[in-house]
């Protein structure tokens, strides 16, 4: 385990010591980086293009007004300055009756160092029309490129709850409030591409995942896909690279990495795919960095190990790169049972699902990571079936290699079987997608025996037709409280074909 500090902070509330019979590790719940570094360049640009999707009939629409109203205060913004207006209509002395300007720059004359909100509010106004050299704001807006920096005008972030990623169209001549909401109204349609952006790269690096969080509500599915995204980002950071560079210095990569999450969750946006996680962190409080951190520990453990000795060994690092996903998630599945207490009954489940996943894309992938070198089975069940790393690299398919597989096929079965009663802790609109997730990631274990349990040469592919028609039977497995729809879910499974039935 890599050494760090750890920093029992809001997610220690809610998540236990993760042990079991299966094996024995305490996971952290947050480990600290001491990085200091704040600027990353665009490591990632074979993920993604130079710039978002600027496609404006995407069919992901802005927030209403009335939402963005709410959620960043601007109806006190709106009082207050209601409020300053008629408290200046109400001034009857001639000495007073100077403009709204005049009498909030006097005012910051007269006491400089000391500015009361209200002249701090009309300053605002005159200041953030002009940059530092006393020109007026240009009205373009900043194109949100891969390694753009964060865009900050001026007192702007006095007033607004986030960085503000836009500048303000003839900000001059525009009243403070009216200066809020077009600042507003630029920046939910930056969050909007944004959004687009992270269901693009959703649907084309996972089809599966993408079927099943098509099921979410709009909002939780969003948040998932800019989720996704950064955690596909964190793996492209070691995935392409790992054979050329030195570990030391990818590790120096994610430390950057990791004090650039730091941002996200103090609300600074570094590119465009990045709004889009400060967004859903806002939108979701319960989210916390913990599981981000824990995931680049992760990615760590796999640029410096290329084995694994036993299954503790491989739990932890399966835990870290997916396990994780299911703590990040969580939040925005949301729990039948409100608060803390519903969050802590459910982690267990959601950290089975993620290792079950985990487990079953290195049983899928086990040819491809031959080809780099790596083994991912435990070393102590090699051993156990009289089965060598030299075999595997020479890609022997006998009954040693068959039983061994049989022996992984049923341990990742037993962590579905935990994730899968955990659904029911879930809210109600979120059993569903969650259920059919689980279901079609079984189904590539089907199809491993299916195929013999060759995954030399024959990759594990579950077909597009094949996904649907397993989300009849995934919605039935949520309505098992129902006597009705348990009888045709008893039904639906005496239909299934037998390789589903194999328990291991």
């Amino acid at each position: 385990m890599n050494n760090g500090i750890l920093a029992f902070s809001h997610l220690s509330s809610w998540t236990p010591s993760l042990t079991n019979q299966h094996h024995s590790y305490n996971i952290p719940c947050r480990i600290c980086s001491n990085s200091t570094s704040s600027k990353l360049p665009n490591t990632v640009s074979a993920v993604i293009d130079n710039s978002i999707n600027r496609n404006k009939n995407n069919s992901q629409l802005p927030e209403s007004v009335h939402s963005i109203h709410d959620r960043l205060g601007i109806g006190a913004l709106w009082h207050e300055s209601q409020a300053e207006k008629e408290r200046h209509e109400n001034q009857s002395s001639p000495d007073t009756s100077s403009s709204l300007s005049q009498t909030s720059l006097s005012s910051s004359t007269r006491s400089p160092s000391a500015k009361t909100h209200n002249s701090s509010l009309t300053t605002s106004s005159l200041t953030s029309s002009l940059n530092s050299t006393g020109q007026p704001v240009t009205d373009s807006i900043p194109p949100l490129d891969a390694d753009d920096d964060v865009i900050t005008i001026t007192d702007e972030s006095e007033v607004m709850p986030w960085d503000t990623t836009t500048s303000s169209r003839h900000a001059h001549n525009m009243s403070l409030l009216g200066r809020r909401f077009h600042s507003i109204r630029k920046r939910q349609q930056l969050v909007t591409r944004s959004y687009e952006e992270c269901r693009r790269i959703t649907a084309l690096f996972s089809k599966t995942f993408y079927m099943g969080t098509s099921l979410l509500s709009s909002d939780k599915r969003r948040a998932v896909w800019a989720i996704y995204t950064w955690c596909r980002r964190t793996d492209d950071l070691v995935d392409g690279p790992r054979v050329t560079q030195r570990s030391a210095g990818l590790r120096d990569t994610l430390r950057i990495w990791e004090n650039r999450l730091n941002n996200i969750f103090m609300g600074k946006a570094q590119d465009a795919l990045d709004l889009a996680l400060v967004d859903a962190i806002s939108q979701f409080p319960e989210i916390t960095p913990a599981p981000f951190q824990d995931m680049i520990k992760g990615m760590i453990m796999d640029i410096e190990q290329d084995r694994f000795n036993t299954f503790d060994d491989l739990y932890l690092y399966c835990y870290r790169v997916a396990g994780t996903v299911g703590l990040m998630t969580l939040p925005i599945m949301g729990t039948s049972q409100e608060g803390r207490d519903g969050l802590r009954q459910a982690v267990e489940p959601a950290v089975a699902l993620g290792i079950g996943l985990q487990l079953t894309n290195i049983l899928r992938d086990v040819g491809e990571d031959r080809l780099r070198g790596r083994i991912y089975l435990p070393l102590e069940d090699l051993k156990r079936f009289n089965y060598t790393e030299q075999d595997l690299f020479n890609c022997v398919l006998d009954a040693r290699y068959v039983n061994l597989m049989k022996f992984q096929v049923a341990r990742a079965r037993r962590y579905f079987r935990q994730a899968e009663r955990g659904v029911h802790l879930l809210s109600e609109d979120s059993r569903f997608p969650v259920q059919a997730s689980l279901d079609m990631y079984s189904q590539i274990l089907d199809v491993l025996e299916a195929n013999g349990y060759d995954n030399f040469n024959r990759r594990a592919h579950i077909s597009r037709w094949r996904k649907f028609a397993t989300l009849p039977s995934s919605y039935l497995r949520t309505q098992e409280s129902n006597a009705f729809w348990s009888t045709l879910l008893t039904a639906a499974d005496s239909l299934s074909a037998p390789s589903n039935k194999t328990s291991g």
